[in-house]
């Protein structure tokens, strides 16, 4: 008998990457018109991407040495900055100045941040049915407010925040604790979320139900995960959550 959904936050309850979208490009259009060196522009809309890219950990060898210690001794606001700073050389951008661009590129995504089309009713109605818990990676400092904007805590029963835990999706650790707080058997529960190393191979790992959400990324073979059950939108949650519910 199914009794919980563990439930992703990024891209399966909430249009993160709209909300990305919004920032990145007004963050781009502010240093394309501010920072300049020698009379020439930064390229706004690349260090925009490469920012995103580096605050969600897509980095190289080199990147990875020297922004791990900065994290973990200084915190995430240190790493952003040091970031803003790097991917802006040759110009020299203060700390301050890099300041102002993070809290920009904050502010611009939370001001966009929001559940995806019809996930406030699916949330109503599967909580009727079972106890939703929300697992969601990455930092105290982004997920906090995020989930924060949204109210998540109105629309589930529990939430928790992988940079508060001793370890991240995929550990089995994190679906335990979210079992354990579900009050239910891994048997008993599907987890949803649309990375395959983090939510899909977590949940597999934990003996527990996958929903893989796809939106346009492709299923590699080669990683060897394959999810219970794969759907392209979130918005096909409540039709496919009602039709394992009567299984």
């Amino acid at each position: 008998m199914l009794k919980a959904l563990l439930l992703d936050m990024d891209e399966t309850l909430c249009d993160t990457e709209k909300a990305n979208t919004k920032a990145k490009a007004r963050l781009a259009q502010t240093v394309d018109s501010t920072y300049a060196v020698d009379g020439v522009t930064a390229n706004g809309a690349a260090f925009a991407n490469d920012y995103v890219s580096g605050i969600y950990r897509e980095w190289s060898d080199e990147q990875r040495a020297r922004y791990t210690p900065i994290a973990n001794e200084q915190g995430e606001v240190a790493f952003r900055v040091q970031l803003m700073r790097d991917l802006l050389q040759p110009i020299e951008v203060s700390t301050e100045q890099a300041q102002q661009l993070q809290n920009q590129f904050d502010g611009d995504r939370l001001a966009a941040f929001d559940f995806y089309p019809g996930i406030e009713a699916f949330l109503r109605d599967a909580r009727q049915l079972f106890t939703l818990v929300v697992i969601t990676n990455g930092p105290e400092f982004s997920q906090v407010p995020k989930v924060e904007t949204v109210n998540l805590a109105a629309h589930v029963d529990h939430i928790i925040i992988g940079g508060q835990e001793p370890e991240q999706k995929p550990a089995r650790s994190i679906f335990e604790k979210a079992l354990k707080l579900a009050n239910c058997d891994a048997s008993e529960a599907i987890h949803i979320g649309d990375s395959l190393a983090a939510d899909i191979a977590g949940a597999h790992h934990s003996r527990i139900t996958s929903v893989w959400i796809q939106h346009q990324q492709p299923l590699d073979a080669e990683l060897g995960i394959n999810p219970s059950h794969t759907i392209m939108h979130p918005s096909e949650l409540p039709s496919l959550i009602d039709r394992l519910h009567r299984l």
